[in-house]
C-alpha cells in the first residue's frame, strides 16, 4: 500500500497544497453519473479521475474510449462501472442508493425528473448539467439540487423533450460544463457552499470552421491540454504546441493527456496524442517563447503560459505581427480570458492586466523573473479552473473567427456570478 499511496500523493500534490482541501472526502466518494450519447459524461469522468475521485458508476448509452482510457491511466485507482443505456426507468435504484452524489448530464426530461425524485426521496444531492439550444443560440446550464432547496422554475433545468432524441453536441461547451459540474461536485463532497442559482452561459451558435487557420498554442500544460482537446472537438487541425518542459508527476492532477509520460516532452506528447486520437496535423516546438520567436506562419496564437515575462513577449510579438491572441490565466478559484484582436486596436493582455508594472516591481524587490518547472514552483493548482478557462479560450477563438467580438471573461468559481 505504501507505493500507490506515495504515487497518489505526488500526483495530487498541487491540489493538496490548497488551504482546507479534503482529499479523503474526494477519494472515498462514490459518484453516479447519468449521461447521453455525447461527450459530456466522458469528459466529466476524465476530469473526476484526475481530481482523485476513485469510484464512478456511469449510466449512459456510450462513453468515449479515448477519454475514459485516459482517465484510467491518470488514476489507476479508478473503479469505473459503465451501465450501457439510457436512464428511463428507475431500475438502477439500488446502485443510486449506494452513491453519495448524482451527477445528471442527460439531455431528456424523463431522466431529469426521475433523478430529481431520487434526490428528494433519498436526501441525496443532484448536480444537473446540460447543453441547450434556443433559436440561434446555444449554451449550458448548471444547477445543484438538495432537499429543502426546492426550486420554483424547474423548467429551466429540464430539456424540452421528454425521451431520448437527436440533439447537438459541442465539445467545447462540454469541457466548460464538465468543469463547472466538477467544481460543485468538489464543493458538495467537502461540504462547501454550491452555486446558489442556475449557472448559465449562452451565445450565438458557432458554425464549424470554414477556412482552417494555422494555430500556435504556447504552453502544453493544463490550459494547453484542454485547449488542444477543444480545438480537436471543434474541427481545427493545424496546430503547433510550444513548450520547453518535460512532464512531472505533479502535473497529472490536471494535464489530462500527459499520462504515462513523466520525463518526456510536454509539447511532443500532447502533439503526438492529439494526432493519434483525433487525426490533427499537429507539430511540437520544444522551446520557450521569447521576443525572437517567429509567429509569421500562424493566424491565431493561444497564450497558455504560466509566467508574466512570456505573456509580455506574446503580447508584444502578436501586436507587432498583427496576430489574434487568446490569453488565459488561472488561479485555484479564479481565471481570465483576454482576447486581442489586432483589427479592434484594443489593449494587449499584458497591457490590460498591468503585467509591465508587476514585472518592474519584481525587479525592484529583487524577485527572480526566470522560469522554473512546476516542481520548483509548487503553487496550488487544480483541474476545474484550468478546464473552464481553456474552454472559454477556444470558444472565444471560434466566435472571433466567425466574425463576432467575444468579451473578455473573468471567472470566479466561488462567486454567485461566475463571470
Amino acid at each position: 500500500m505504501g507505493k500507490p499511496a506515495a504515487i497518489d500523493e505526488a500526483r495530487l500534490d498541487r491540489q493538496l497544497r490548497i488551504a482546507g482541501w479534503d482529499q479523503d472526502a474526494v477519494g472515498r466518494a462514490r459518484i453516479c453519473v447519468v449521461g447521453d450519447d455525447d461527450r459530456l459524461a466522458s469528459i466529466y469522468v476524465l476530469s473526476a479521475a484526475a481530481l482523485g475521485i476513485n469510484q464512478v458508476v456511469a449510466i449512459a448509452p456510450v462513453l468515449d474510449k479515448v477519454l475514459t482510457g485516459a482517465a484510467r491511466r491518470l488514476n489507476p485507482r479508478l473503479e469505473l462501472a459503465h451501465i450501457k443505456g439510457y436512464y428511463t426507468y428507475p431500475l438502477a435504484d439500488d446502485l443510486l442508493g449506494r452513491c453519495d452524489l448524482i451527477v445528471d448530464l442527460s439531455r431528456f426530461a424523463l431522466a431529469g425528473k426521475l433523478l430529481l425524485n431520487q434526490g428528494f426521496s433519498r436526501n441525496m444531492p443532484v448536480i444537473r448539467g446540460f447543453l441547450f439550444e434556443k433559436g440561434s443560440q446555444r449554451g449550458l446550464r448548471i444547477f445543484c439540487y438538495r432537499r429543502g432547496r426546492e426550486w420554483e422554475d424547474i423548467r429551466r433545468i429540464l430539456p424540452p423533450y421528454n425521451l431520448p432524441a437527436a440533439h447537438f453536441d459541442d465539445g467545447v461547451l462540454d469541457i466548460i460544463a464538465a468543469g463547472l459540474v466538477l467544481e460543485d461536485t468538489k464543493n458538495i463532497l467537502m461540504q462547501r457552499p454550491v452555486s446558489p442559482e442556475v449557472v448559465q452561459y449562452v451565445r450565438k451558435t458557432v458554425p464549424a470552421p470554414g477556412a482552417m487557420p494555422k494555430i500556435l498554442v504556447v504552453g502544453a500544460g493544463a490550459l494547453g491540454n484542454f485547449v488542444g482537446l477543444g480545438l480537436a472537438f471543434s474541427g481545427f487541425t493545424r496546430v503547433t504546441f510550444m513548450d520547453p518542459d518535460t512532464v512531472e508527476t505533479t502535473n497529472l492532477n490536471r494535464q489530462v493527456l500527459l499520462y504515462d509520460a513523466v520525463g518526456q516532452s510536454k509539447a511532443e506528447t500532447l502533439s503526438r496524442r492529439l494526432k493519434r486520437f483525433y487525426r490533427m496535423e499537429t507539430d511540437a516546438a520544444v522551446r520557450r517563447f521569447d521576443a525572437a520567436s517567429d509567429i509569421s506562419d500562424y493566424q491565431v496564437v493561444f497564450d497558455c503560459v504560466d509566467n508574466f515575462e512570456s505573456r509580455i513577449a506574446l503580447s508584444e510579438t502578436c501586436r507587432a505581427g498583427q496576430k489574434v491572441l487568446i490569453s488565459g490565466g488561472t488561479g485555484v478559484e479564479t481565471g481570465q480570458v483576454i482576447v486581442y484582436d489586432p483589427h479592434a486596436k484594443g489593449p494587449t493582455p499584458a497591457e490590460l492586466l498591468g503585467l509591465y508594472d508587476v514585472v518592474a516591481a519584481r525587479k525592484i524587490t529583487g524577485s527572480s523573473g526566470s522560469r522554473a518547472s512546476c516542481s520548483y514552483q509548487p503553487d496550488p493548482s487544480v483541474i476545474m479552473t484550468n478546464q473552464v478557462v481553456a474552454g472559454f479560450m477556444v470558444d472565444a477563438c471560434r466566435r472571433l473567427l466567425d466574425g463576432h467580438a467575444p468579451q473578455n471573461i473573468f471567472y470566479g468559481a466561488a462567486g454567485a456570478e461566475k463571470w
